[in-house]
């Protein structure tokens, strides 16, 4: 019976780590490895062969992946030629394209960085268009690395 709890907890723990992975403000990776605890410690009870190496190794790279969630983003933004407003931008621009269906996450961040840089930072449209794709292209990088880490996470909690 706890033992049940514990894998239905993981699996609703890696749901939602897998859209945390692509929301803002739901830390996906963190998420999805407390649902791998959750079932390592569910497997204990049943006796399956998830090892505490294993779980330490994901604790590593869930703590790994959360770090260049930061840092990615800016190094390419900072790379492009952007600044802390594009950043801004862009985040604002998905948060409002949340509510316009996922796929309006994608061109409202590129233009919330676009109009952040070309407004705030007051640069040219080119300069502006460089420097938002930069910073683009960080966020897909940071969030590709969180989804890959929690989509991994979710399939050994299920298999």
């Amino acid at each position: 019976m706890t033992s049940t709890i514990l894998i239905v907890l993981a699996v609703i723990l890696a749901v939602i780590g897998i859209i945390g992975s692509i929301i803002p403000g739901l830390p996906g990776p963190p998420l999805s490895w407390v649902g791998l605890l959750l079932a390592f410690l569910s497997h204990k009870l049943g006796g399956a062969d998830m090892t505490l190496t294993f779980v330490l190794i994901w604790l590593g790279v869930t703590v790994i992946v959360s770090i260049l969630d930061y840092t990615v983003p800016a190094r390419f933004t900072k790379l492009a030629g952007g600044s802390k407003a594009g950043s801004q931008g862009a985040l604002i621009g998905m948060i409002i394209g949340i509510f316009l269906t996922p796929i309006g996450m994608i061109p409202c961040s590129l233009a919330g960085a676009f109009l952040a840089e070309m407004f705030q930072e007051n640069k040219s449209a080119t300069d502006a268009l460089k420097a938002s794709l930069g910073t683009f292209a960080g966020f897909l990088v940071g969030t590709g690395l969180k989804l890959i880490a929690s989509v991994t996470m979710a399939y050994y909690i299920v298999f």
